[in-house]
């Protein structure tokens, strides 16, 4: 008996000789799925996984602490407890979160090793009141000395300000106006409720602004 060769090609057995989706065309979710699956993740998987957020966490551990010299060391150890718990990750559409909190973690272990403070925020970040943004109006660092030397007073004054602040409240500052994560999040992440995260938020903001505001445009 021939075949008809006009017949289109089928594959007889779909489900078993599709080949598996690259993991760059993979969601993140399905990514991390993936990971779960087997004794250990997949590494080309948990790479492409990784690939794509280890900007991420390198921005987090720099604002946490930014004076930290050995931040890339402390990468390298997120990215261990995420392989070695990502099997653990029930709700697999939360992985951003889940490596927040992971990172957080992570920067509260060492400072309790380090038995120091180090201020959280980076000084280029905007500070958001509960009416919206306040910028903060300098003047042009090329427009002359004395607006160099209000600029500068402006960003030390700013940084010891961040300084002064609790690590609790700098971190959610972090999260809140740095990472874009909501006050759900936070909460997660942080292991609180959310009203700890908007309590502790607006007093960061207060603390800043009253600490701030000769330098504030109004």
């Amino acid at each position: 008996m021939a075949f008809d060769n006009s017949l289109p090609q089928v594959q007889w057995f779909p489900n078993v000789l599709r080949p598996a989706t690259p993991p760059q065309q993979m969601s993140v979710q399905e990514l991390v799925e993936r990971c779960q699956r087997g004794l250990q993740p997949d590494r080309a998987t948990f790479s492409e996984l990784l690939r794509r957020h280890q900007v991420y966490v390198d921005r987090l551990l720099f604002h946490l602490a930014p004076e930290w010299t050995d931040r890339s060391d402390l990468s390298q150890e997120v990215w261990l407890r995420v392989y070695r718990s990502i099997k653990r990750l029930q709700e697999t559409q939360k992985f951003r979160g889940w490596l927040s909190r992971i990172t957080t973690n992570l920067f509260y272990d060492e400072l309790r090793k380090r038995k120091r403070q180090r201020p959280a925020l980076s000084l280029d970040a905007p500070i958001t009141t509960e009416e919206g943004s306040v910028d903060w109006d300098l003047p042009a660092l090329d427009q002359g000395p004395s607006e160099v030397l209000a600029a500068t007073e402006f960003y030390e004054k700013l940084h010891r300000a961040i300084a002064d602040l609790p690590e609790v409240f700098r971190t959610t500052i972090v999260l809140r106006e740095l990472e874009g994560l909501s006050y759900e999040e936070i909460a997660e992440c942080l292991n609180i409720s959310t009203g700890t995260v908007k309590s502790r938020i607006a007093r960061a903001r207060r603390r800043l602004q009253e600490e701030l505001s000769p330098y504030l445009n109004n």
